[in-house]
């Protein structure tokens, strides 16, 4: 029973995660200057591709959002929303990044369960879980001519590497799944949080070959 609650609330933040995912790659999509179609697809490209990069590269068909039209309804909806309350919007700036931190943890579990089910090995179900985590964002990005925020600035993608681990060894010890989901979920999102308020981040490589010279 509580697998089943846990599984059912994983879905249910998905949904919220995916919506807040559209409305950032609305929001980047604006910043430069992109039309509406521009704004709905980097949308939906923000939201699910994430899961579309994992499922090509595991060979999982058909891609998930192909199965399930109310994610392409919810992202681009959202996205084209995003463009007449975008004013209001940036001023909800802690709730996106909750969102979003709510959305990488989500996201790394449903990779890494994709994964098992596919009966992958433990190295495979990370990158999965990695993937599924973080690749809209660096999509979105790339998308929008810049260098992806998740690769640069406080702790994100190796925050989607300690929640797939983490997920992984209780699983490995017969730890309950509703417990093993409940856990996993809010260790990831306070040291996701954490990350932020305290701007924790992983050593910076700056390599100028002038200097070297």
């Amino acid at each position: 029973m509580a697998a089943v609650l846990g599984l059912y609330m994983l879905s249910i933040i998905f949904l919220i995660a995916i919506t807040g995912e559209a409305m950032s790659g609305a929001l980047a999509a604006g910043r430069r200057n992109m039309d509406m179609f521009g704004v709905a697809f980097v949308a939906f490209v923000t939201a699910l591709g994430g899961g579309t990069v994992r499922d090509i590269l595991l060979g999982n068909f058909p891609v998930v959002w192909t199965q399930h039209m109310l994610y392409i309804y919810l992202t681009v909806g959202a996205g084209v929303a995003t463009m007449f309350i975008a004013h209001f919007v940036q001023r909800l700036r802690m709730m996106f990044l909750l969102t979003d931190a709510m959305g990488l943890v989500a996201f790394t579990i449903i990779g890494c369960n994709v994964a098992l089910k596919l009966d992958y090995e433990v190295p495979v179900v990370i990158m999965s879980g990695i993937t599924t985590g973080i690749f809209g964002g660096i999509l979105r990005d790339i998308l929008c001519g810049s260098t992806p925020q998740v690769l640069r600035e406080e702790l994100y993608a190796s925050v989607s590497i300690l929640v797939a681990l983490q997920y992984l060894l209780m699983l490995h010890f017969k730890v309950p799944e509703g417990i093993t989901l409940a856990v996993a979920f809010i260790t990831g999102l306070s040291i996701r949080m954490l990350a932020i308020k305290f701007k924790w981040s992983l050593p910076v490589f700056s390599y100028d070959p002038e200097k070297w010279k």
